[in-house]
């Protein structure tokens, strides 16, 4: 049977304690497509709609393909520009039906100037418009923060199961196989989740996370349940449904979809505190990077200053902790700094020149750093692909790298957080080669990172990522949650 399925994709990762405001110009530099032009390689934002799309001809059905919108984490979306890429989305849909599926890849952490769940809004509307039997299929990132709307307005919700996120286009494998098996008879999918209320970093790349999404991963397709989602939420986010979570889908059995929910949330919530990561002090990372001496190099992350999830990525703390210390034949990327740039394109590869770096953004970027740098590298257009995989690229801009007595800081024009070795291959720097390497990532950078590592620090600076929950001035999030309480569950 032929079959039209409409797909869009909408979101951001707001962070709602940082200054910089998301707004067109954002969407613009990130991911901003319509129509299915996508390009070749398609940015990674758009991996979803191809899966869906080839999926669909491969079916012979027929794909309407709308708005690809995706802009890097930042603070709270314009209104205006919320409720333009919502409406375009709504009227394309309304002008593709009759429709039999509507599938949309969503952050699931997007907030907007009067929106707190602004996803919750855009299903929601979908839903109305297209009525009770459409199915409506979505995926979310795991730092997903997942109200009830969202769920009641979907028939399928799945989320990344890993951190890093290397399995995006797998779970639209998923998202597809479930609504093309519901459209088909074969299935009834039924939700039901369970609210863990713990609040955290959740590594997929060690135990316990690890285990337990290997656990969840192998419930899926035995005794009717058809997917387990963990629902990590993201902390930086200060809405009333910020938290963990639990998503089962069964077949037609709500009730044992509950019951597994609960189950597996208890289990999360009881490791939630073994599950987070060993930060560093400052002081600490100094101290091993001056006594590093193993060949492979020895990486800090600095993860408050992180882009992807909404900081700056233009704090100079863990920069001039490393002059002050005089590490050498180090690497530190990618510093957001278009000033910086343009002026190595303006002088060329080997001219010195006296530069102010970074620091320009706010007290969380830290003070700007007066140096004496050359130029050793420039890449225009860069793009730096996602983790260790090919499957999407994101674009940087145009970049540079300077060399500042034996530190070597590779600066981007557009945002972004350090993911790949790309950011720092681009530029013609080696980051397998150094003593100590630098990125400005929470965990992103692992795939490719960890591979060419000798040892990984994460490091605790100040920044709009800072991993202190009890730092964060929280008014709508709940606090009925851990750490803020020992035993929330009992």
């Amino acid at each position: 049977m032929t079959r039209r399925i409409f797909t869009a994709t909408l979101g951001t990762e707001t962070n709602t304690f940082a200054s910089l405001p998301t707004g067109m110009r954002m969407f613009e530099d990130t991911c901003l497509y319509r129509g299915g032009n996508y390009g070749d390689p398609p940015p990674m934002f758009a991996g979803p709609l191809v899966v869906w799309r080839n999926r669909a001809t491969e079916r012979g059905w027929t794909t309407i393909e709308s708005l690809c919108a995706f802009a890097a984490p930042a603070g709270i979306t314009v209104r205006g520009v919320y409720e333009g890429f919502r409406d375009e989305i709504l009227r394309d849909l309304k002008a593709a039906m009759p429709l039999d599926a509507v599938l949309l890849s969503l952050h699931g952490a997007m907030v907007a100037d009067g929106y707190d769940d602004a996803e919750g809004d855009l299903i929601e509307r979908v839903r109305e418009l297209v009525g009770p039997d459409v199915a409506i299929g979505v995926e979310f990132d795991l730092h997903a923060n997942v109200s009830a709307r969202k769920i009641e307005c979907a028939d399928v919700v799945v989320l990344f199961k890993e951190y890093p996120h290397v399995d995006v286009n797998e779970r639209a494998e998923e998202v597809f196989t479930l609504v093309a098996d519901k459209l088909d008879g074969k299935t009834n999918p039924v939700m039901a989740w369970f609210d863990c209320k713990a609040v955290g970093v959740f590594h997929t790349t060690r135990d316990p996370m690890c285990a337990f999404v290997d656990k969840c991963s192998a419930m899926e397709g035995k005794d009717g349940v058809l997917s387990v989602s963990v629902i990590h939420g993201f902390p930086w986010a200060d809405v009333a449904d910020m938290g963990s979570k639990m998503l089962v889908v069964t077949d037609g059995d709500k009730a044992k979809a509950g019951r597994l929910a609960r189950e597996l949330g208890m289990e999360f919530h009881g490791f939630a505190a073994e599950a987070q990561p060993a930060y560093a002090t400052l002081d600490q990372a100094m101290a091993r990077a001056a006594s590093h001496n193993q060949p492979r190099p020895l990486v800090l992350a600095d993860v408050s200053d992180n882009a992807g999830g909404g900081a700056s990525s233009d704090s100079t703390f863990m920069l001039q902790a490393m002059i002050d210390r005089e590490i050498k034949d180090a690497a530190i990327a990618m510093f957001w700094d278009p000033i910086a740039v343009r002026i190595a394109f303006e002088v060329g590869i080997g001219a010195e020149v006296d530069l102010r770096l970074g620091g320009k953004l706010g007290v969380m970027s830290g003070p700007a750093i007066d140096v004496r740098a050359k130029v050793i590298g420039l890449a225009e257009n860069a793009t730096t692909r996602f983790g260790g995989t090919r499957k999407g690229v994101g674009r940087a801009g145009d970049m540079a790298a300077f060399d500042i007595g034996g530190i070597v800081v590779v600066c981007n024009t557009l945002r972004a957080q350090c993911s790949s070795l790309d950011c720092f291959l681009n530029v013609g720097v080696d980051p397998e080669t150094k003593k100590v390497v630098v990125v400005k990532s929470m965990q992103h950078f692992h795939a490719a990172y960890a591979p060419v590592a000798s040892e990984i620090l994460y490091v605790a600076v100040p920044g709009a990522v800072a991993p202190d929950m009890f730092a964060l001035p929280f008014k709508k999030a709940s606090r009925d949650q851990w750490p803020f309480v020992a035993k929330p569950l009992g």
